[in-house]
């Protein structure tokens, strides 16, 4: 199966099960539900799910098996961008082209869809009939350890607190591990754990995501600096208002490029150190990389 093939017919799996798990939730207030299924229903290039089930295909060929957990991951990325959208935060109006959820419904209920997304997503792991206990267990707390205090909260507390002021590259690369990088990992390394990857597998695919992670990071600076807003559906030039730290502002924007292309590099030489077909991964890299929104 092409890659083309994969992430079109991927996509689509996802899109109507994240549609069709919202609108079958019962004992749901109307406007809770239609905001939750208006945030997820928002389009985007569904990495992380994608990150996920290409590297349960690795392993395994049906790739159902994992849909659950990738949408579980979708809900919590959805979640995490609702509140970074809200006025405490980022405060942007516009997400994917569209407004975002407290500009399309109000604040409290923007807060409490990405509430509701977020623990929606360990209902659906703990209630997922397609992996076995011991799975759902090591699934269950990676996600909230990505997602958690150690991982995606702390990332966006560090940022919050590196705004008007200088940080080293070095902190800069700590921050996106866990604001950035946290859930693409944990999508790459749970696609590894449904798929019972050996334990030099899954450390190259660990090592493998912390690059993208960081990948993925540089490619958003670059993009805030020269990306085109109608494409990428939201305002540029926000870091520079704010006075971030970022890979353009301390490497210049020549030298962010260089550093994308050696993570990007680094990530590609891991996938050679696997025996399977990598050919879905090394394209989400590219996707990464490459990416104009």
């Amino acid at each position: 199966m092409s890659f083309e093939t994969f992430s079109k017919e991927s996509k689509v799996k996802l899109d109507q099960a994240l549609v069709k798990t919202i609108e079958t939730l019962q004992n749901v207030e109307s406007r809770h539900q239609e905001a939750l299924k208006y945030s997820l229903s928002a389009g985007g290039k569904r990495i992380r799910p994608l990150l996920l089930l290409a590297t349960f295909g690795l392993f395994e060929k049906e790739l159902d098996k994992a849909m659950i957990p990738a949408i579980a991951m979708e809900m919590i990325h959805t979640y995490s961008l609702i509140h970074d959208d809200l006025p405490a935060m980022d405060n942007d109006d516009y997400r994917r082209g569209r407004l975002t959820s407290h500009k399309a419904f109000d604040e409290a209920t923007a807060i409490l869809a990405g509430d509701g997304l977020l623990t929606l997503a360990f209902q659906l792991l703990a209630e997922a009939p397609e992996i076995d206990d011991t799975t759902r267990i090591k699934l269950i707390q990676l996600y909230a350890q990505s997602a958690g205090p150690s991982g995606m909260i702390s990332g966006q507390q560090a940022d919050i607190e590196a705004e008007k002021t200088t940080v080293s590259l070095e902190a800069l690369a700590e921050i996106h591990s866990q604001k950035t990088g946290a859930l693409l990992t944990a999508s790459v390394c749970s696609g590894a754990i449904i798929g019972k990857a050996s334990s030099d597998e899954y450390r190259i695919l660990e090592e493998y995501s912390k690059k993208i992670g960081i990948a993925f990071q540089i490619q958003d600076d670059i993009l805030d600096v020269i990306g085109d807003s109608k494409k990428m559906g939201k305002n540029t030039g926000a870091d520079q208002v704010l006075n971030k730290s970022t890979y353009t502002s301390l490497l210049t924007l020549e030298g962010a490029q260089k550093e994308l292309a050696n993570y990007t590099s680094e990530a590609y030489e891991l996938l050679s150190q696997l025996h399977q077909d990598t050919t879905n991964l090394e394209a989400l890299t590219a996707l990464i990389a490459e990416r104009d929104a």
